[in-house]
């Protein structure tokens, strides 16, 4: 697909990154900023830590080296070269490059796959730690302080996703850092930070249809859920009764029929059969006091044949809820798991290692590699969708893991003319594809 392939993703960010502002004073500059940015990226993206050192010893050896031939990267910096020139650079800055992929992924029509309850798109927003040390921080830290004195340095950010029910891959959007704001004497919070994502991006996300919020029971009170809508959200949140007692107690009072609606259904899991329960409940209010927002409440109870519960969840929606719909919701409401299990757990122990301090710097280094990190996961979502190649290595690969194992492997030892070139090295040996033994 047009504009998808590696070398346009990379070229993309090559050219965002040679925007970035050079602070050099002196005349030496071997290096362009874009090749800092890129060696940074390259070791995201091949998941190997140790890849810039490798390919400098390919170099060494060879005359030339896979940084250079997938990455352009002419000089290959050191690392301190590059924790130094990247410090200053806000995450902000990549920005550019999330954007242009989801128009991409938008003009190609794949986002249209993405799609929930009233063919909305579906957004979760979740919080993550990227980063927390008890002797290492930065002026960025936000702090834990512990009973005992101790004080816990870490970072986190919002991590926005595109996800839909049947589909296993979620789509990686901006994030938000949290981190102390100018003219704020409290603490950021993940609350405070999805407000400032709806702020900067409902315009962009809106142009192209209704869009769903999805979030857990900390995005499903009044304040939020009355910014969600200003900015022309829907919202869909876990909403849970510990945290919720007005609303409970208005659907307790309810009576089954008209204010309280049930439907049974049974659905066949494997070779097992389970009921689905459903209730809802429109217009219940959220809180207590005069005008309170009113939001629509939904339930799912699955049980198995034995009667035993083997789920139980509850949202809130401002989308109006019928039998017709239910089910549509509850599917849009428990597609929010992706983000943390296709998301965040996939970036924390699944190769990309969000969690280790990469280079923790004074200004904006943790924060920026986090987004390169999540960036490269965007990256290899893409070619998922859009290169054939790449899908048929992954297909024929058992895990993630064992690809990106070859992937270490082979730029380690042999040094390819381009991406492409690893990829139709991979398929013979796979014997896939073009390469597949004719039987």
């Amino acid at each position: 697909m047009k504009g998808t392939g590696f070398n346009d993703l990379v070229g993309c960010l090559r050219q965002v990154l040679a925007g970035l502002p050079d602070r050099r004073k002196g005349k030496n500059r071997s290096y362009a900023m874009e090749d800092f940015g890129v060696s940074a990226f390259s070791v995201f993206f091949t998941q190997s830590p140790s890849f810039l050192a490798y390919q400098k010893a390919m170099q060494a050896a060879r005359g030339q080296n896979n940084a250079q031939n997938f990455f352009e990267i002419e000089e290959i910096p050191s690392d301190n070269q590059i924790r130094q020139m990247l410090d200053p650079v806000p995450p902000q800055k990549l920005y550019p490059v999330y954007d242009q992929i989801y128009d991409r992924l938008r003009e190609h029509g794949i986002l249209q796959t993405f799609r929930g309850v009233n063919d909305s798109t579906l957004i979760a927003l979740d919080g993550t730690w990227y980063h927390s040390s008890q002797k290492i921080h930065c002026p960025c830290c936000s702090h834990l302080e512990h009973k005992s004195g101790e004080i816990t340095y870490y970072h986190s950010a919002v991590t926005p996703v595109i996800v839909a029910p049947g589909q296993s891959e979620v789509i990686a959007l901006r994030p938000e850092f949290i981190t102390p704001q100018d003219g704020h004497t409290k603490q950021d919070c993940e609350i405070a930070a999805s407000k400032r994502w709806l702020e900067q991006n409902a315009t962009r996300y809106l142009d192209s249809g209704p869009v769903t919020l999805l979030g857990d029971d900390l995005y499903a009170h009044q304040p939020f859920c009355r910014r969600a809508l200003l900015h022309g959200f829907h919202f869909l949140f876990t909403c849970k009764p510990e945290s919720h007692s007005t609303l409970y107690q208005w659907v307790n009072l309810l009576q089954p029929g008209p204010d309280l609606g049930s439907m049974k259904l049974r659905v066949k899991v494997g070779s097992q059969w389970h009921t689905h329960i459903y209730r809802w409940a429109n217009q219940v209010p959220l809180a207590e006091g005069d005008g309170p927002l009113k939001a629509n409440w939904c339930e799912l109870t699955v049980t198995d044949k034995d009667a035993k519960v083997l789920y139980h969840n509850a949202w809130i929606t401002d989308w109006p809820i019928t039998e017709q719909n239910v089910a549509a919701l509850v599917a849009a409401g428990r597609a929010r798991w992706k983000i943390e299990n296709e998301n965040n757990n996939t970036l924390k122990t699944k190769g990309y290692h969000l969690e280790h301090n990469f280079g923790h710097g004074r200004q904006h280094l943790s924060s920026l590699l986090a987004a390169m990190n999540i960036l490269a996961f965007l990256f290899h979502t893409v070619l998922g969708f859009t290169d054939e190649h790449y899908r048929l290595i992954r297909a024929a690969l058992p895990t993630r893991k064992t690809f990106f194992q070859d992937v270490r492997a082979l730029t380690r030892y042999i040094c390819f003319p381009s991406w492409e070139g690893l990829l139709r090295f991979m398929m013979r040996g796979l014997e896939i594809g073009p390469y597949a033994k004719a039987t």
